[in-house]
């Protein structure tokens, strides 16, 4: 059996080169790679070695390049351009300011101060791909249970030991895409999703000096555009309240009801043989943690690329106005912008592949567009006014036809208009001391007709 286990860990050793595994000279079945998920029974139970997550990330964090603490000339260059730029904001969003200070993070800081978010949005599929390795032996029928039967006791003891070895093997890949994801944002919100609480400015100078190189453009336009931004995202999560919990339950529906394609698994544990291990690790390789779509979650999707592209938009639009009148670069630098949300990146490969979710919106131009079109029509405190609740919020199809959705609006509040107007006409008819068996007529309320006016009831 000692054999056994140290042929499996040397297996997965194998898929995963790149993860440190004390004890892989083999002392035993508890130690290396399965002992760092066995000894944790909340991995298991969650589906993911958060422990190994965090872990990972920071490694990977500190092999992509230096990341040294923000120094005090930082804290103060970050504090300077988010106290303009919520002044700029002031006049071009009715939402008032929050921010009650900021916070200069380090990309290991990024990691450590998001991963309570992180750990919601993916502990649901992480928990089914768990489910999915620990259900795959028992899904055979009969004649792969005969073919088990001189090895009893084995599924009894893989079971577990692939549901927690599952949970390694998620945690790894999921500090690698933190890790990664680390090095490109540039603050708490700048991937749309609310990563940290609302109210508070984070940002990071390693990767705003990152963004900027190769720019045209001076260091203190590229901080306070993009600090422009992250002030404009927080004032939006703070004022509609109940934006933040939705997103994140878009997200977490999402995962919940994904389902994993078993089948390769399947094949490779129905054809286990314990004298030939290496070949279990080069089958589960390859798709291993594949989420496959149903229709309920491509519904799901749909909302929640849809409400992460307004958002986007929204912060689009606000910028561009605040910025206009003083920033000549702007821009170009949110043609930067966008061009890096397009185009993604390794890290966003690595989430699509682990969650099935891509974390740019990629209809941004329409809803920028979109909110434009509000602001034209209504002014920038009917454009915000669409965010104090979320039935007044456009869909996938109003991204379609931004003049249809401003023109459905007005005609909303025109129709509303002449409702309330009709009531009060019809309140007015009803008081004392009118006509209640006349017909009204277009005098008002001020009319003289009444019983002594010889009106006919019939006319």
């Amino acid at each position: 059996m000692n054999a056994l286990m140290q042929q499996l860990q040397s297996t997965f050793a194998t898929m995963f080169p790149g993860m440190a595994m004390p004890g892989a000279g083999g002392s035993g079945a508890g130690s290396g790679f399965f002992g760092r998920g066995l000894a944790d029974p909340a991995a298991a139970s969650s589906g993911v070695n958060w422990e190994l997550t965090r872990d990972t990330a920071r490694k990977t964090v500190a092999s992509l390049g230096p990341d040294p603490s923000p120094n005090a000339a930082q804290q103060r260059a970050l504090t300077e351009a988010v106290s303009l730029a919520e002044v700029w904001l002031d006049s071009a969003t009715s939402l008032p300011r929050v921010s009650a200070g900021v916070a200069a993070w380090s990309r290991a800081e990024w990691v450590e101060k998001t991963l309570p978010v992180w750990k919601r949005l993916v502990e649901p599929v992480a928990s089914s791909i768990a489910d999915a390795m620990e259900g795959a032996l028992a899904s055979g029928g009969e004649d792969d249970a005969a073919a088990m039967a001189g090895m009893a006791g084995l599924e009894q003891m893989l079971r577990p030991m692939l549901r927690s070895s599952g949970a390694t093997m998620f945690g790894f890949q999921l500090g690698q895409g933190l890790g990664k994801l680390a090095t490109e944002v540039v603050g708490a919100t700048d991937i749309g999703l609310p990563l940290n609480q609302p109210g508070h400015v984070a940002l990071l100078p390693t990767n705003i000096t990152a963004f900027g190189e190769g720019l045209d453009q001076s260091d203190t336009d590229v901080t306070l555009y993009l600090a422009l931004r992250e002030c404009a995202r927080q004032r939006l999560f703070a004022h509609a309240g109940w934006l933040r919990e939705q997103v994140l339950t878009l997200v977490e529906e999402y995962a919940r009801g994904i389902t994993i394609d078993t089948s390769a698994l399947e094949e490779a544990v129905g054809q286990l043989d314990p004298s030939n291990l290496e070949e279990l690790g080069e089958k589960l390789q390859g798709g291993l943690f594949e989420p496959q779509k149903s229709p309920a979650q491509l519904a799901t999707l749909e909302r929640l690329e849809t409400m992460l592209a307004l958002v986007e938009g929204w912060v689009d639009d606000v910028v561009t106005q605040a910025s206009a009148p003083w920033m000549p670069a702007a821009g170009a630098l949110a043609e930067t912008v966008r061009r890096a949300r397009a185009t993604g990146g390794p890290a966003e490969e690595t989430f699509a592949t682990l969650v099935g979710l891509e974390l740019r919106p990629r209809r941004l131009r329409d809803a920028a567009n979109l909110w434009a079109a509000v602001r034209d029509a209504r002014g920038a405190d009917g454009r915000d006014e669409v965010w104090s609740h979320p039935d007044l919020i456009p869909g996938t199809a109003d991204l379609d036809d931004p003049l249809g959705y401003v023109g459905a609006g007005d005609s909303s509040e025109t129709s509303g208009d002449d409702f309330d107007a009709a009531l009060a006409r019809l309140l007015d008819d009803a008081s004392p001391g009118s006509d209640e068996s006349g017909p009204a007529d277009d005098s008002g309320p001020d009319s003289d007709s009444g019983p002594e006016s010889g009106a006919s009831p019939q006319a």
